[in-house]
């Protein structure tokens, strides 16, 4: 199977998972080692200066763009903080994931975020997905998944509610039309 990084896995119907019930996830990494990768559109209960403030990296002046929640970004390491984010160069642990598109997993991104220095686009995730060699594989032959090639403009321009819809659509799919029976012709 050629590799899903820089794609999305959009949530059949069918996966009841809580983690992954109607979520789309954007796969930064897929090798024979695996995949991982971030839920894009299921938030959690904390505006992303709440998180700042508890980790003492809230700037002085609160701009209102600290209001966006912070995402669930999949149940493994889930007190581990990802931001994906428009390129920006130097910060310590950052990767190219696409020409647009970058991963930062170290605390120097979070300092910049409501100042000037912050990526023109970003959002911060809590935990990650991750798959085992061959697990991702045999999710997607049991139909839980669909997959698209990612777009930035879902990730920061789409409002969290409608990524489902918006990714599903994209696939030229009404998801009025989807079915949560599992089959195979």
């Amino acid at each position: 199977m050629d590799s899903l990084q820089h794609h999305f896995l959009i949530a059949m119907p069918n996966l009841k998972d809580p983690f992954f019930a109607g979520s789309v996830t954007y796969v930064c990494e897929h090798n024979d080692e695996g995949a991982m990768g971030l839920v894009i559109n299921i938030p959690i209960d904390m505006p992303l200066h709440e998180l700042l403030e508890q980790l003492e990296m809230a700037p002085e002046e609160l701009p209102s763009e600290l209001d966006k929640p912070v995402l669930q970004g999949g149940p493994v390491a889930a007190d581990r903080g990802f931001v994906l984010h428009s390129p920006v160069a130097g910060f310590s642990s950052s990767q190219m994931l696409a020409d647009n598109l970058m991963i930062t997993t170290s605390p120097d991104v979070l300092e910049t975020l409501g100042t000037e220095q912050a990526p023109e686009h970003y959002l911060v995730a809590l935990g990650y997905a991750g798959w085992t060699p061959g697990q991702l594989e045999q999710e997607l032959t049991e139909n839980s998944w669909l997959t698209i090639p990612a777009d930035t403009a879902l990730i920061f321009d789409t409002p969290l509610a409608s990524r489902w819809h918006q990714a599903i659509g994209r696939l030229g799919i009404d998801s009025r039309h989807l079915s949560s029976q599992v089959g195979h012709a």
